[in-house]
């Protein structure tokens, strides 16, 4: 089987770092594997700066992407885009935490956050397409000195672990770097029998088999 053809194979990846890590910038290169990519955002343009940002960020992706605005429900967006695409890029959960935290203060609702998890990891693993997931570590810092932040970290910890145990890969993010933390299944055979050919594969992906690389610096994503 060519690296490509294994690269195709229906699968979940966790990609995992701090702020400015390259974890965006890694999982787009994953993605560009594929050809029919779908591309899950989270943010939302609450003020000018962040408006510009999403701006920016949908110019520098690929015209052939398609984009779907999901600041909430994102078990259904999930859903909706693997049933036409190959590979369902979702950047980044950090963000979609912080949405859905607002949401429920500003309704009052009750439902907690191990409802919202189960719904989002449910979406991911029954997903049709290969599915990529980026967020943030969050475990690695000192203690959130407010309420809401401890809940904030708490929330969002359980879902990358959540997602974690669903992956077929978990790739953590340091200074660009790339850090297998788990992999599972052909991948991981395959990377024992040549570690040097797959980590090539990884890091050289190819843009609609076209075997060009994306030109953006990786300074340009989180």
């Amino acid at each position: 089987m060519s690296p490509e053809a294994e690269t195709r194979k229906k699968s979940v990846t966790l990609v995992l770092g701090g702020a400015q890590s390259g974890k965006s910038y890694y999982a787009q290169q994953l993605a560009s594997h594929f050809e029919r990519v779908a591309f899950i955002a989270t943010a939302r343009g609450t003020d000018a700066e962040m408006r510009s940002k999403i701006a920016r960020h949908r110019r520098e992706r690929p015209a052939a992407w398609r984009t779907i605005e999901a600041p909430l429900d994102l078990e259904k967006a999930v859903r909706a885009a693997s049933r036409e695409s190959e590979v369902v890029l979702i950047d980044c959960l950090t963000v979609y935490v912080d949405n859905v935290m607002s949401a429920g203060r500003k309704s009052k609702s009750k439902s907690g956050s191990q409802e919202c998890i189960n719904a989002v990891c449910d979406a991911i693993r029954t997903a049709g397409a290969s599915v990529i997931v980026v967020s943030n570590e969050v475990g690695s810092g000192v203690v959130p000195p407010y309420r809401s932040g401890r809940a904030y970290r708490d929330f969002l910890g359980q879902m990358n672990q959540k997602v974690a145990q669903i992956a077929d890969r978990v790739i953590l993010m340091v200074a660009g770097v790339p850090m297998t933390v788990k992999e599972s299944g052909a991948s991981q055979e395959k990377r024992d029998e040549s570690p040097i050919a797959v980590a090539k594969d990884e890091l050289m992906p190819f843009a609609n088999g076209s075997g060009k690389r994306h030109s953006r610096s990786r300074e340009q994503f989180k």
